[in-house]
């Protein structure tokens, strides 16, 4: 995680500092599990401040935890009036076979309220979690990222918006 974290800035600073320049789109990577140092109020905090900069697109993978999460309180925030959509980047069509009934229901409702839906294939494949994560980065601005592995999607994720020079706002 350190790798990730010295690659560009001092994540321990303010979102403000990481955050200086105005956005219109963010998207969101993140771990299945939270875990206990997870703070839904930073990734609330993060939200409002890529609205504040101008974000009024938001992608989302999808996947249970910390996807899901952040999709919510998108849409909490366009039933308020703010000026925001949502886009569910969906990796294939049975992505949420596995998931249990609450969180089956949690993606149906995401997908019902999203304005708009990126399908990568119908079918899964090896390679439609990773082109998912390369299309919602090479669409975005900003990336909120709750992540704290040195591997798998998110770490791949961050590692790619890194490298794309976006800006990548930890919580």
């Amino acid at each position: 995680m350190d790798e990730i974290k010295n690659t560009v800035f001092d994540v321990q600073g303010s979102i403000d500092e990481v955050l200086n320049a105005p956005i219109s789109s963010c998207a969101f990577t993140g771990h299945r599990e939270l875990e206990a140092d997870f703070s839904a109020e930073k990734l609330v905090e993060a939200i409002e401040k890529c609205i504040a900069r101008g974000a009024t697109t938001f992608y989302c993978g999808m996947a249970k935890g910390f996807d899901m999460l952040a999709a919510e309180y998108v849409l909490l925030k366009k039933r308020q009036g703010e000026n925001v959509r949502l886009v569910a980047c969906i990796p294939y069509l049975s992505q949420s076979n596995g998931f249990t009934d609450e969180d089956k229901g949690r993606y149906n409702r995401i997908l019902h309220e999203a304005d708009e839906r990126y399908l990568v294939c119908e079918e899964y494949r090896k390679w439609c979690l990773s082109k998912r994560n390369d299309y919602m980065v090479d669409n975005a601005d900003a990336v909120i990222a709750y992540c704290r592995k040195e591997t798998g999607g998110t770490a791949y994720t961050v590692k790619r918006a890194l490298k794309k020079k976006k800006c990548v706002i930890f919580v």
